[in-house]
């Protein structure tokens, strides 16, 4: 059997070096690297298919339930070390490519990170699966196989330009492709219905537009286990039998845009169309595919929702709902009412904001037109659930807030919560906004549906694999159960008063801090200085994120010093990494600002010995894995009440880092944790943002007319203090000042000041700083992906352990 072949590492080497002469017809000797990656790529998921191909076969022996998590992204990252680590062969690969004179090194650094995300939504679900498989349950992902990702940014002249993100130059080694399993999906076109002999109603899609949907399976391969579930990734192909009523080129060219990017720019009506057709395209898909599996083990879908759960990762992929009904009432010839029943029962929701403009919202002609069903499915859900109000709830008073079509729009975050058994929230303080705010009138006459799941990451990635330094400093102090049992982590509570250990930890992070300043040297060209703080902020660019305060208190401090020589900083090195959407025209300029600011702040002699800024392009998993490790300080400083969660503040958190942030997400839950005492905690708190709406009583002028300091760093955006041209920045001012500073900058600079001022004087106790990071890694456990899976197991999906032998 093939799995034998990573019993030792002469074997290894012997199928290594076949495999290689087989593939590409030339010795160890001759072969170019990239072709040595693509073989032991191949290796590893053929190792891994005995088990993939055993679960399979447990799951359906057991008649276990499986959980699909459907997601528009899953950012995860390059697999080769995770998935040699988490099959237990790691050593003999490293030892085994060694002796045939090869750096296992090397051929890790030949992957991609797989473009199939964005940020944080992406990076969770790709967390969930690897828990999932750890922990022995069958859960599986869903997704589009995005040909060029978001995009790979590139900083021309400060600017971000964005060029396609080419990770499959190499192919996919993990993927494999499943044309049997493949799916016709319907747009355009009309309905047309007809009476069958029995006088029930059938239903023609005519003259609709059909696209393939061939999937390609990946592996999830957990933690020293033999569970594997799968990520199904689908792509777009031409139909056998496509209508004729488009010419093809246009056919063909509306295939491929499927599965070209990830979040397609919705600023054009067409860029709108194809983000819609993405996600019906991919639920269609997946839940055709999951009734067909379904219906290979039992003889009816009446047991659908007992042996299935369907898990939507915020609004994308809500059409899911709908499109449900339609396979059961249209193809599988349910009535609407049983048909309903299993829906809900399978179906719940994970929100993941609470800002309005991210709650998705579609014209109805857009739906109407592409998706002629689900558009009258969705008017039927709609009326009924009106109906529900005004003579179940008895709560006629709630149509106008709570229905799905108003306003010429179907709300798809409204349909996601009446068509849904849960609904769930990503963090302590998020929930509570949405049960007491942006869903309350849901919350009001639906209260059981409503839950908390606060994010968790996964800490054998963002710790164990990406961090070994600080792996083996804890495995020496409090033993290896953590890798399987995080929670364990809070054994290291006591320890974290030991000199030693201080001193070991400092270390540590220092060579972790030497490795990312090595990386910036090599990528950004620009030297940093080890000793000085490093303050990180790394996260999507968003306005509510607020990275414009923390490049306002960057300009504080280079204006001070500049004009006043007593004042001296300790050497501080500002990190940023983001992208900013492409039409999101203001997050753009504000990664130029920073390029700006840091092309006069490295360069100034006189500062640059306290001071340096850099913006890494291009932030992945990749980056982040070497990112967060060296990072003193977590920028967390988003607007309370605007993030959902975060998991940047955790994967920080786990590798020593010490948070500063204000009460938003889950901050506030890491405090909880750690103590006010060890973060450094700012700015106003959601209830007083919320009161400071309410009563309209903010005002930024009367703030840059009474605080010189403000004055003096919001004119630098328009005086040419940056660029020559100075109206190069006038957009970042306009949105400050004339749009009334909606993210509250001005009102929390104060206490941020203060806040990086303490920063700065902590830091300077060395052994009281490695006691405070150390308490925080002590404390981390609770955020693993883990604990979450299993709370969502618990409350949500009720699936069962499957013992794969």
């Amino acid at each position: 059997m093939y799995i034998d072949k990573f019993k030792n590492k002469e074997e290894f080497k012997e199928e290594f070096k076949r495999r290689i002469i087989e593939k590409y017809g030339r010795s160890i000797e001759q072969a170019h690297v990239t072709e040595k990656y693509m073989v032991l790529g191949t290796m590893v998921r053929d190792y891994a298919s005995v088990n993939w191909k055993a679960s399979k076969e447990e799951i359906a022996r057991v008649e276990g339930k499986q959980m699909y998590y459907f997601s528009m992204e899953f950012l995860i990252g390059r697999l080769l070390t995770s998935n040699l680590m988490n099959l237990g062969i790691y050593d003999i690969v490293k030892e085994g490519l060694a002796d045939l004179g090869l750096d296992i090194n090397k051929l890790e650094d030949m992957e991609s990170d797989a473009g199939l995300g964005n940020g944080g939504l992406g990076r969770l679900a790709a967390c969930f699966l690897d828990s999932l498989a750890s922990l022995n349950y069958a859960g599986h992902g869903n997704c589009i196989r995005y040909e060029y990702g978001l995009f790979k940014q590139k900083i021309i002249d400060g600017k971000q330009v964005e060029v396609p993100d080419q990770w499959l130059r190499l192919g996919n080694v993990w993927e494999v492709r499943k044309p049997k399993h493949s799916v016709d999906v319907k747009f355009w076109g009309h309905i047309e219905m007809s009476m069958d002999e029995h006088g029930k109603a059938r239903i023609n899609h005519a003259d609709a537009h059909i696209i393939r949907a061939v999937p390609y399976d990946m592996e999830v391969i957990g933690y020293d286990t033999k569970l594997t579930n799968t990520l199904r990734l689908w792509s777009a192909e031409p139909a056998e039998d496509a209508s004729n009523s488009q010419g093809f080129s246009e056919y063909i060219r509306e295939v491929n845009e499927i599965n070209q990017n990830v979040y397609p720019d919705d600023s054009t009506e067409a860029g709108r169309y194809l983000r819609l057709k993405q996600q019906y395209f991919f639920v269609s898909a997946g839940l055709t595919a999951m009734i067909k599996a379904h219906l290979r083990v039992y003889p009816t879908l009446d047991n659908l929702a007992d042996k299935n759960c369907v898990q939507l990762n915020d609004t994308h992929p809500v059409l899911a709902i709908p499109e449900m009904m339609r396979l059961l009432m249209d193809d599988y010839l349910y009535e609407w009412d049983d048909a309903w029943r299993i829906t809900t029962e399978t179906m719940a929701y994970t929100n993941h904001t609470v800002l309005a403009e991210a709650l998705e919202k579609w014209p109805i002609q857009f739906i109407q037109t592409m998706l002629p069903r689900i558009y009258m499915i969705i008017e039927e859900i709609n009326k009924r659930y009106i109906y529900a109000l005004n003579h179940v709830y008895y709560r006629p008073d709630l149509i106008n807030d709570t229905a799905i079509i108003k306003d010429g729009q179907v709300h798809m975050a409204n349909l996601a919560i009446i068509g849904s058994h849960s609904i769930n929230g990503v963090a302590k303080l998020h929930t509570q906004i949405l049960v007491k705010d942006v869903f309350k009138n849901y919350y009001a006459i639906m209260p059981e549906k409503f839950n908390n799941k606060t994010n968790g990451i996964t800490h054998r990635r963002w710790l164990v694999y990406s961090n070994p330094q600080l792996t083996e400093l804890l495995k020496d102090t409090i033993g290896d159960s953590f890798i399987k049992h995080p929670q364990d982590l809070v054994k290291l509570m006591d320890h974290i008063d030991d000199v030693k250990l201080q001193q070991r930890f400092l270390d540590v992070k220092m060579e972790r801090k030497q490795i990312l300043a090595d990386y910036i040297k090599k990528n950004v060209g620009i030297e940093v200085d080890v000793n000085s703080i490093f303050d990180v902020q790394a996260k999507r660019l968003h306005a509510y994120k607020r990275q414009l305060l923390n490049v306002m208190h960057i300009i504080y401090l280079y204006q001070r010093m500049k004009a006043d020589s007593s004042f001296r900083i300790y050497p501080r090195t500002f990190i940023f990494a983001a992208k900013a959407a492409p039409a999101y025209h203001f997050a753009k300029k504000v990664i130029e600002l920073i390029n700006s600011i840091a092309a006069v702040v490295n360069n100034d002699p006189e500062i640059n010995r306290y001071m340096k800024v850099v913006f890494i392009p291009n932030y992945s998993v990749s980056i982040a894995e070497i990112l967060m490790n060296a990072a003193d300080v977590s920028e967390q400083i988003s607007t309370a009440g605007k993030e959902a969660s975060g998991t940047g503040n955790m994967k920080f958190m786990m590798n020593g880092a010490i948070t500063l942030g204000t009460l938003d997400g889950a901050n506030v839950e890491i405090v909880e944790r750690v103590g006010y005492e060890n973060a450094e905690i700012f700015g106003l708190r959601a209830e007083e943002v919320e009161e400071i709406k309410r009563a309209n009583s903010y005002h930024v002028w009367d703030y840059y007319n009474t605080h010189e300091t403000l004055k003096r760093i919001v004119d630098s955006f328009i005086d040419g203090t940056w660029s020559q041209n100075k109206d190069e920045f006038k957009l970042i001012y306009d949105e400050l000042m004339f749009k009334n500073d909606e993210y509250l900058l001005l009102a929390d600079f104060d206490e941020y000041e203060k806040a990086q001022a303490n920063i700065r004087k902590r830091y300077e106790d060395r052994s009281g700083w490695a006691r405070m990071c150390l308490l925080n890694i002590a404390q981390s456990g609770y955020f693993s992906s883990d604990r979450t899976i299993e709370e969502y197991v618990r409350d949500i999906w009720h699936i069962e352990k499957i013992n794969v032998k």
